[in-house]
């Protein structure tokens, strides 16, 4: 019976299992060496290394060529999200290398030259709309976008899928709390996916299996287990918001900056900003009369907003979407 109930087991089980134990020992040896709480976002250290990958990359991201414009997206918003202002020369050099990454038939490709693909096209627009200026908006030829969307079917979408934009299509994977959980943190990251997940599952009624659907991570010491809403919250997220933040600063800094996934991993443009996204979506919910923070830690820690549904500060969507009204419809 025993070895009937371990074959029933999932197959990331005992990798989960592993990952588990090396994240309790960083909380046993935190609490043994801290009488009490010090947790600290090492800003500057997390700027450095960002402003260095604006400009030079080393050769472990030959890897990711095809991805360009997810490095320029990833690293301003971590910028943005650290309240780092971007140089204009730098923002200009990256709506110049984004237009290079332009297809003349529409979308945007991994670099230049490259087939236009739905994924980057998602980046650039992003990092176009971080840096909101009039060059940035210009790049974005949406007659192009159009015309690709309509005369090219992309795979597995379906009849009605060939004129959606690739927008529209990242709000229907919003809608299914199933989707998002299981299969887009290649898209959203581990520690951004949670604050998004969960509420959705709550909603649509969706059995919780944990945070991406892997068991309850370890207790956090400092916080009793989320007693969780029976409706949803005017004040809060449905999910435990110190203890997210507790773990993206106990676990995912790396000393010489940049985050990383989990203990033992090593730091990338990547999960630095979708750990720094997670932990201010994690800060701040709501925003005007509802807005409401909860920041552990030091002040100093605290982030700038995130757009829960796009993943760029709320000011900037805002600003985006009023300069595309004012525009005729290509």
């Amino acid at each position: 019976r025993a070895q009937r109930r371990l074959c029933a087991l999932p197959a990331w089980r005992p990798a989960q299992t592993k990952v588990e134990d090396i994240v309790q020992e960083v909380f046993d040896a935190y609490k043994t060496n801290h009488h009490a709480p010090q947790f600290i976002l090492h800003r500057e250290k997390h700027f450095h290394y960002l402003k260095r990958g604006l400009r030079q990359l080393t050769e472990a991201y030959e890897c990711l060529d095809a991805s360009r414009p997810w490095l320029c997206y990833w690293i301003l918003h971590s910028l943005e999200l650290l309240d780092e202002p971007i140089p204009q020369s730098v923002a200009s050099d990256v709506c110049q290398f984004l237009s290079r990454c332009q297809s003349p038939q529409g979308g945007f490709g991994g670099g230049p030259g490259q087939h236009p693909h739905l994924a980057p096209t998602y980046a650039a627009v992003n990092a176009l709309c971080i840096i909101g200026t009039e060059e940035a908006f210009g790049v974005i030829d949406r007659s192009g976008r159009r015309h690709r969307a309509g005369g090219v079917r992309p795979p597995a979408v379906g009849s009605g899928g060939a004129r959606r934009s690739p927008l529209s299509l990242l709000c229907s994977r919003l809608s299914s709390p199933r989707s998002l959980s299981r299969s887009s943190p290649q898209f959203f990251g581990s520690s951004f996916v949670p604050p998004l997940a969960q509420p959705l599952a709550a909603v649509r009624d969706v059995p919780d299996e944990g945070f991406l659907h892997f068991p309850s991570p370890p207790q956090s010491f400092l916080h009793p287990p989320y007693p969780g809403d029976e409706a949803l919250s005017m004040t809060h997220w449905m999910f435990d918001q110190s203890a997210l933040q507790e773990y993206i600063l106990l676990c995912c800094q790396c000393p010489a900056g940049g985050l990383l996934d989990k203990p033992g991993k090593s730091r990338d443009f990547y999960h630095t900003c979708y750990c720094l996204s997670g932990l201010a979506i994690a800060q701040h919910f709501g925003s005007g009369d509802l807005h409401h923070e909860v920041v552990l830690g030091v002040p100093e820690n605290r982030l700038q907003p995130t757009h829960p549904v796009y993943n760029i500060a709320p000011e900037k969507v805002v600003r985006a979407v009023v300069h595309f009204l004012q525009q005729p419809v290509p």
